[in-house]
């Protein structure tokens, strides 16, 4: 048995080898999956890379369909989006429901969606007709989720601009702007009464981009340094995105609410910008991405959560190349459209070919299907 269990793992170290680098066999961190580009590989592909990585949460922008059929049966959670331009229509109950069944019933009994996002950053839009919108579009497309017996399968949230808060520092002073507190008390509520998280989109390159000269690089890529204190809960920070997320639940706090999980959407660092996106390089892309993995790796919370493991979304798996804005915004992901790694962080996955014959789909296929088996076998005789 002992010998069987050796060859297979030659032979997946041989197909795969991604499935064992750093002896890392499952990561509990999230990706984003965007797809605003022109050259990126189809779904199929991608869900093998992500399969090597041991990736097993990833979050769409929308429901593509061609996405959600590519990871049946994997085992990969997802979240999944209604964009900013279907809020209004979401208000309708009847066309909440219809999208869902058309969205979501056809994919979830081998496709595991698991959250559901209401728009994107809405708030921060200036937009007060869309944000008016946004609370009741919620609301609706959790109750055509309850209607339709997928309210324990299926959360919903909204994702929200860090930009939200009017005071971020220290922690403990996390308050959210004045003009925004009514729509964001409602929201509570509804995250308070479904049980649901408030997602935030936190980049400490903003802060470091925007004031090199008073912000520690050290303290932004999670490099030693000293830190710095709250005064007001003597609690220590040595990374600015952990006194972010402490700040978010500080404010909500300052509402009244403190059973709200805080989990951050959208996290990440260009590897290239504009002259004056100062910080934007491969060096400090890998040293940001790769030390939050470490810390995910070890279950980390945040001085003011300490036994709640942050919960991160990496933005984003891939460069895509019609992004619009600053050359930053071309350039989060980890990996090249070909599959190649932008920089190294200590992860490396399989992207297999395109030009795939009838005969090596139909093995593929297969491959597809077994590969968690065989995998889980592996494991198991090995730990034996």
């Amino acid at each position: 048995m002992a010998a069987a269990a050796l060859r297979l793992r030659l032979l997946l170290l041989c197909i795969l080898p991604g499935l064992f680098i750093g002896g890392i066999q499952s990561l509990d961190m999230g990706i984003n999956y965007g797809q605003i580009a022109n050259n990126l590989p189809p779904p199929s592909r991608v869900s093998y890379l992500l399969r090597s990585l041991n990736i097993t949460r990833v979050k769409l922008y929308d429901a593509d369909p061609k996405v959600l059929t590519a990871f049946a049966n994997t085992g990969v959670q997802f979240i999944i989006g209604l964009g900013n331009e279907y809020l209004q229509k979401m208000t309708d109950p009847a066309q909440a429901q219809s999208w869902i069944q058309q969205h979501v019933q056809p994919y979830i009994s081998q496709t595991k969606i698991t959250c559901i996002t209401v728009g994107n950053e809405v708030l921060t839009g200036n937009d007060t007709q869309l944000i008016s919108y946004l609370l009741p579009a919620m609301q609706t497309v959790s109750s055509a989720l309850s209607t339709l017996g997928l309210s324990k399968q299926i959360y919903v949230t909204t994702a929200h601009s860090f930009g939200i808060l009017s005071s971020s520092f220290p922690p403990s002073s996390g308050a959210f702007r004045q003009d925004l507190i009514q729509y964001i008390q409602s929201i509570l509520n509804f995250h308070s009464q479904t049980g649901s998280p408030f997602l935030i989109n936190a980049y400490p390159f903003f802060a470091y981009k925007d004031s090199p000269g008073e912000v520690s690089l050290d303290y932004v890529l999670f490099q030693p340094n000293p830190g710095m204190l709250d005064p007001a809960t003597n609690l220590h920070y040595d990374n600015m995105l952990y006194a972010q997320i402490d700040a978010v639940y500080s404010a909500i706090g300052s509402l009244g609410h403190n059973n709200i999980q805080v989990k951050v959407s959208e996290t990440g660092w260009p590897s290239k910008g504009d002259p004056n996106e100062v910080g934007a390089t491969p060096e400090n892309a890998r040293l940001y991405n790769g030390n939050l993995l470490n810390r995910v790796l070890q279950n980390q919370g945040t001085p003011g959560k300490p036994s709640v493991p942050v919960d991160i979304f990496v933005f984003a798996l891939f460069n895509e190349d019609l992004k619009p804005g600053p050359t930053s915004e071309r350039n989060y992901g980890l990996y090249y459209p070909n599959g190649i790694p932008v920089y190294n962080i200590g992860l490396q996955g399989y992207l297999p070919r395109m030009d795939y014959s009838s005969s090596t789909k139909k093995v593929l296929l297969l491959f597809n299907f077994f590969l968690p088996i065989v995998f889980s076998m592996v494991i198991t005789s090995i730990q034996r």
